[in-house]
């Protein structure tokens, strides 16, 4: 089981470069220098400055970043396919399509189907470099499927079954088919603090806070740029 764990988790923070790579351009020390003086494209000015006060890049990561989206999205915005895509090539074994479409819609804020350069570059300066509270606030979004500010049982089960399914081998033959219900029922022991079926974005803070598994967690993508 803790291998399994391992190189599912190795799994993910490949993901993470390979996501940055493919849709944003490399970040990586050892080339940043070259990239920063090819930077020909710039994003509008005052744009740039409106997301360098928002956000937690630079002004020079952020025409980085910028130059890397359009070299990848010309059209200057990225569909729900393309995460798709880019979990299938990294989960194989599973079906990563269901899980895609629920982080693509926690990228996509104001939800009209197709993440923008300021859609992505806001919730990945949370993902990358925002505080423990910023994080927690995003992944309490990624689980309230429907937005209305809570997470039922049915959508944390939703976002467990994706999991599952997306990890495929590496999960189904250690684990129990009815493994998601029972990770949902202990969430929500845990976390359902007024026992009324549903968890609010306090109760979810507080608990998250209170676990140190999830709080190492928080940590995978610190270091990836």
């Amino acid at each position: 089981m803790s291998g399994c764990r391992k190189r599912c988790k190795r799994e993910i923070l490949k993901f993470a470069q390979y996501l940055l790579r493919l849709i944003t351009g490399s970040l990586h020390a050892d080339i940043v220098e070259d990239e920063m003086e090819m930077a020909t494209v710039r994003h509008r000015p005052e744009a740039l400055e409106l997301l360098e006060a928002q956000s937690k890049f630079t002004k020079k990561e952020l025409q980085i970043l910028y130059r890397g989206f359009k070299n990848e999205c010309p059209s200057g915005v990225v569909n729900e396919e393309t995460f798709k895509e880019i979990y299938s090539q990294f989960f194989p074994q599973g079906d990563s399509t269901t899980y895609a479409h629920f982080l693509f819609n926690a990228f996509d804020t104001d939800h009209n189907g197709s993440v923008s350069f300021e859609d992505f570059v806001m919730g990945l300066s949370i993902l990358l470099r925002g505080t423990v509270q910023e994080k927690l606030n995003w992944a309490f979004n990624l689980y309230d499927i429907n937005k209305d500010g809570y997470i039922t049982k049915e959508e944390m089960l939703d976002i467990m079954k994706a999991i599952y399914d997306m990890m495929g081998k590496c999960t189904y033959p250690v684990l129990k088919e009815d493994a998601p219900r029972q990770h949902v029922e202990t969430f929500f022991q845990k976390m359902d603090k007024n026992k009324d079926g549903v968890v609010t974005i306090d109760e979810f803070i507080e608990s998250c806070q209170k676990d140190e598994n999830i709080m190492r967690s928080m940590q995978l993508f610190e270091n990836v740029i």
